[in-house]
């Protein structure tokens, strides 16, 4: 049975590695939501014309 609880020793630590990945992956996602969410207000800000010393939206060339 030497072979069996190799394998079950192999696909045990595979889980854990994968849980791992996984738990630090969220780290990383939740980090670029932050980001996202912080860079979307900036640009909402802009086009809204609140951001200060900065060139007013919608103004383009004819």
């Amino acid at each position: 049975m030497g072979f069996v609880d190799t394998l079950k020793k192999w696909f045990g630590t595979a889980k854990e590695t994968a849980g791992d990945v996984a738990e630090k992956a969220g780290d990383a996602a939740e980090g670029a939501w932050e980001k996202t969410k912080d860079v979307a207000e900036d640009i909402k800000d802009r086009f809204d014309g609140d951001e200060e010393g900065g060139e007013e939206s919608g103004g383009g060339a004819v």
